[in-house]
């Protein structure tokens, strides 16, 4: 029997896209989000204003009070 391939490459880079578009929005409505940056392997905060900062969770503590910031990242030109 042969197991359906539910996450294909088309659909993995469907979710991309979504969760970039979701980010935006996010921002744009004025609220923080937290994401994870695979590609620096870095937990991120990142505010409205553009501010990142680089961050560690604190498993098990309050909603409001179950991170920390480990340092501002400052984004380079390409």
């Amino acid at each position: 029997m042969r197991t359906a391939l539910f996450l294909d490459e088309e659909f993995k880079a469907a979710v991309v896209v979504a969760g970039a578009q979701a980010r935006i929005e996010t921002l744009q409505a004025g609220t923080p989000v937290f994401y994870r940056d695979n590609t620096r392997n870095l937990d991120i905060l990142e505010y409205p204003s553009g501010q990142k900062f680089e961050i560690w969770f604190l498993h098990g503590a309050p909603g409001d009070k179950n991170y920390g910031v480990l340092r501002e990242l400052k984004e380079t030109a390409a």
